[in-house]
């Protein structure tokens, strides 16, 4: 893949002066890092891309903290980069201009729970697993899960979703205030724990999606939903990728509330039962989960199953106990990193596009008959009860060939999406890899609007500056 530079080629990187650094290594001491290992790892994440270090790497632990290195770098111009866990996949992280990271998973304490109001307040460095663990003894639980135990402060600056989102939404769902160090350092709130407002422009709506763009996000107001009294996980298998589909279509079209309903094709089936010692049949899946009471479950899973058999659904295996229910979405969750395995030294360019459920079939036929036709390695997995899937190729990093066979297949996969009436990112983000694909989606005017509060909110373009669009 081309160098991270080499994106931004008239893009000069801004250098932290030596007076700034001064003032954070006084004020950080050993929480200021110029290591070289510890600055690579934050220049990268889970992207095709090379990394691109900052100069320094910030260990914060209060909101002050943040404020005081946002205020430094504002003085002098230095771009900010806020770091969770590594774990985004379009570039996000890389520090294509230089500046410094602001890493806050020391920010990892649980700030306010109110269980009355179904509300938790927390700092950004709190994983979402972490969040669930703390929480349980209230009977309650927060069901954005994107698969990777991200942050909740990279979630919010993702709009991040994942396998529940059919049920409960994505993080601007569920995202009801925030703390945000602004441009300039100063400290601001946005929104409140009341469950609806009308008072003036939704400034939480602005941030949440924002990749850092905006301004720093150190604590997090989220909704949180009573456990439900029964679950129940089943998978069912099918001689092909549409039937799969089709039955994923008709389900949401009847409205049954189902929590979780997730496709993976054979590939991704072989690479799971190698990773996780599985015996899944190695066929077109769905991997489903009811929630609700014991009635409403059983009635779920009957009307499902109907469905699925009329479509050539085959295998309805049930994993009613909570232990069988974890080792199947723990082997969901680690699909990428057994896809990874099937090609060892390979990189994996996964693209995410969402588009309504009508067109669901179409688009992801279209996109398999692409991917078999290319000869190159590849996977599915998809949220598809959202219209939401994910197509992986595994692609040899060295072979400028097969990248730029592989960026031209991702290129088709999207422009599809958008002719479907859909997005080009489902939950990723757009990063660095998406820049070009937001103005076919969005439109100059979009954009521009974009590019006009960017400007307002950030006039210096010191906050994670060179992603989601160009100034």
């Amino acid at each position: 893949m081309n160098a991270p530079n080499d994106l931004h080629p008239r893009v000069e990187r801004r250098p932290v002066p030596a007076t700034m650094l001064d003032a954070l290594k006084a004020r950080f001491g050993e929480r200021c890092s110029t290591a070289a290992a510890v600055r690579d790892q934050h220049g990268r994440g889970e992207s095709v891309y090379d990394a691109a270090p900052p100069e320094a790497v910030l260990f914060c632990e209060s909101t002050v903290e943040v404020a005081f290195v946002v205020k430094q770098a504002a003085a002098h111009g230095v771009p900010v980069i806020p770091f969770g866990v590594g774990s985004s996949l379009e570039g996000h992280l890389l520090a294509v201009q230089g500046g410094v990271s602001v890493d806050l998973s020391r920010m990892n304490r649980i700030v306010q729970i109110n269980a009355e109001d179904l509300t938790v307040t927390v700092e950004a460095g709190v994983t979402r697993e972490q969040l669930n663990r703390e929480i349980k003894d209230t009977g309650l639980f927060f069901p954005i899960d994107p698969g990777a135990n991200a942050t909740l402060g990279g979630m919010s600056a993702t709009r991040a979703s994942g396998t529940n989102a059919v049920r409960y939404g994505t993080m601007k769902d569920n995202v009801l205030a925030l703390t945000v160090v602004s441009a300039d350092g100063s400290v601001m709130r946005t929104g409140t724990r009341a469950k609806k407002s009308s008072a003036g422009y939704d400034l939480t709506r602005l941030f949440v999606g924002s990749e850092g763009t905006l301004g720093v996000m150190t604590e997090i107001t989220l909704r949180l939903y009573p456990l439900p009294e029964a679950v129940s996980a089943a998978t069912c298998s099918f001689q092909r990728i549409d039937d799969a589909v089709q039955t994923t279509i008709e389900v949401i079209q009847m409205g049954v509330p189902i929590a979780r309903c997730e496709l993976l094709d054979a590939n991704a089936i072989r690479a799971v039962n190698r990773h996780s010692k599985l015996t899944l049949r190695e066929a077109p899946m769905l991997l489903m989960e009811f929630h609700g009471s014991e009635a409403g479950v059983a009635e779920q899973s009957a009307t499902v199953q109907e469905i699925a058999r009329g479509h050539g659904g085959t295998d309805f295996e049930w994993a009613r106990t909570p232990e069988e229910r974890t080792r199947l979405w723990k082997a969901r969750h680690e699909s990428y990193f057994a896809a990874l395995q099937m090609r060892p030294g390979c990189r994996c360019q996964s693209s995410d596009t969402c588009v309504p459920i009508s067109r669901l079939a179409e688009c992801i036929n279209e996109s398999v008959d692409d991917a078999e036709a290319s000869g190159i390695p590849y996977w599915i997995v998809g949220h598809v009860g959202d219209g939401n899937f994910h197509l992986s190729y595994l692609m040899d990093p060295d072979d400028t060939a097969e990248c730029a066979r592989v960026e031209d297949l991702n290129v088709k996969m999207v422009q599809r999406a958008l002719r479907l009436e859909g997005t080009c990112t489902g939950e990723h983000g757009i990063g660095l890899h998406k820049m070009p694909y937001l103005l076919d989606e969005a439109g100059p005017a979009a954009v521009g609007t974009m590019r006009s509060i960017k400007r307002a909110l950030d006039p210096k373009n010191i906050m994670n500056p060179g992603k989601i669009f160009t100034l």
